[in-house]
């Protein structure tokens, strides 16, 4: 590993736009952000979409199992794609991964239980999985370091276009056809990637290593990180407390004896030092993991709450609902410029900080019923993740050592989707216990919607510790 975790990164200043367009590097460029663009316009639409399913098919309770389980499809993908692409190729594992997201928007579209819906969306999140992490390794393969702030810039303008237009036309196809449509237009967007991926890959794209290993499937750590999170989910189905308190236990016990077991392994899922608080590699990924767990109950409650607390249609929701993603976008793609390694610990310790502020503002919105509170507060959270997100993935990126940023590339956006995963899950533990429920009244509904992110700020608390020894540990090295 390097001691100066952004050695080269500085030299980006001299890096143009325009060179993003240079042969060899166009159509990676747009394969990644057609890839983006695919997962982040899904998740919008389903984040819109899933309320009104509820209500036309009942199971409120079962709003965190859908997230949290979508979730755990793309970890369980993610975590497997640096062996698949190393066995297969790129082009043929993007292919497959995109056939499994068209069976899962159907599935999920035809529904005629919440359970069919659940389904499908794990079947998303297992093709998205793969696809966001593939596209990651492509970054990481393609573009060189003093480029990737660009790169990473272009990809905020494609979650800007998702966040305003994912909500707009979900709400849209839900008021005027129905939610199902919702989910049945991600089947010709993912066919035109479909094809994309075909044309612009070679049938050996980026193989990697076949070596003894390559390509296997490290089922029972990922059996650990699944079992986890479905005892966080089935504590939401119990009311004994003493139930409850072991299946929380559990969970931790699996995610532990993952780590364990990854750091053993001769094909690990985690680069060296992953989670140590020595080292910037294992503070950011502490970030990567907390900063989207505490944010988690947006996905999950926001816009059953304004449909409930304030009586909003679908497109007023999903727009209300979107000002998180849209202010992080726009942000994001203002502090793409930023190259240096001191102004990017600056976008980090600000973005921590307002994020924590962000979550306890919409606790405080929620709680006393007020919209423009809760708009500013969201809008603060979205550009807490403008600030910091792309920097905190490229400070990972370039101080992973050469061996280990395979692995780093395809962990971001797993670990992304865990902490969001992990953090529905509790959210929907913290809310039920508050009384969340689809016969509770708006007043209920508010308070339990409210304590949920009450829980993320509390937990956010602990990010801005871990914030700061990232900083200490940066000045250290340099």
């Amino acid at each position: 590993m390097p001691t100066d975790p952004e050695p080269s990164v500085a030299s980006s200043d001299d890096a143009g736009w325009g060179e993003l367009l240079a042969p060899g590097l166009r159509a990676p460029l747009a394969m990644v952000s057609l890839g983006i663009g695919l997962h982040a316009f899904n998740a919008f639409l389903a984040a819109t979409a899933l309320p009104f399913a509820v209500s036309e098919l009942g199971g409120a309770q079962w709003l965190p199992w859908s997230s949290t389980l979508y979730l755990t499809g793309s970890i369980v993908a993610g975590a497997s794609t640096a062996g698949f692409k190393a066995r297969f190729g790129m082009r043929l594992a993007l292919v497959l991964a995109t056939l499994v997201f068209l069976l899962g928007s159907t599935m999920a579209g035809l529904a005629g239980t919440m359970g069919g819906v659940i389904f499908g969306r794990l079947l998303q999140g297992l093709s998205e999985g793969a696809v966001l992490a593939l596209c990651y390794m492509l970054i990481s393969t393609f573009f060189p370091q003093r480029l990737m702030a660009r790169v990473f810039g272009i990809e905020a303008a494609v979650w800007a276009v998702s966040a305003f237009g994912g909500p707009v036309l979900a709400g849209l196809v839900t008021e005027a056809i129905s939610w199902r449509a919702a989910f049945l237009i991600n089947i010709p967007a993912g066919l035109v990637f479909l094809l994309l991926a075909v044309l612009t890959l070679g049938s050996g794209q980026e193989n990697g290593d076949l070596g003894a290993g390559a390509g296997s499937v490290p089922a029972g750590r990922l059996t650990l990180l699944i079992f986890g999170l479905v005892m966080l989910l089935a504590t939401n189905l119990t009311t004994l407390d003493l139930a409850r308190h072991t299946m929380i236990g559990l969970a931790f016990v699996a995610f532990l004896l993952f780590a364990t077991v990854d750091r053993q392994s001769l094909q690990p899922i985690l680069p060296s030092g992953a989670f140590s608080i020595t080292s910037p590699v294992g503070l950011g990924l502490w970030l990567v993991l907390l900063m989207p767990l505490c944010q988690a109950a947006s996905g999950v409650y926001l816009v059953y709450a304004l449909k409930h607390v304030w009586n909003m249609g679908p497109l007023t929701a999903s727009a209300i609902g979107a000002l998180t993603a849209v202010s992080w976008s726009l942000v994001a793609v203002t502090s793409a410029h930023v190259s240096t390694a001191s102004a990017r610990k600056w976008l980090i310790m600000t973005g921590v900080l307002m994020e924590t502020c962000g979550l306890g503002g919409i606790a405080l919105a929620i709680s006393h019923g007020s919209l423009p509170g809760l708009m500013l507060a969201l809008v603060m959270t979205g550009a807490a993740f403008g600030l910091a997100w792309a920097a905190i993935n490229q400070m990972v990126l370039v101080a992973s050592s050469d061996e280990d940023r395979d692995r780093s590339s395809a962990l971001l956006p797993t670990l992304q989707s865990f902490g969001y995963g992990m953090g529905a899950a509790l959210a929907g533990l913290v809310a039920n216990q508050a009384g969340f429920s689809s016969t509770a009244s708006s007043d209920v509904i508010g308070k339990a919607v409210a304590s949920s992110f009450l829980f993320g700020f509390a937990v956010m608390l602990v990010a801005v510790v871990i914030a700061f020894g990232l900083m200490r540990r940066l000045r250290a090295l340099q």
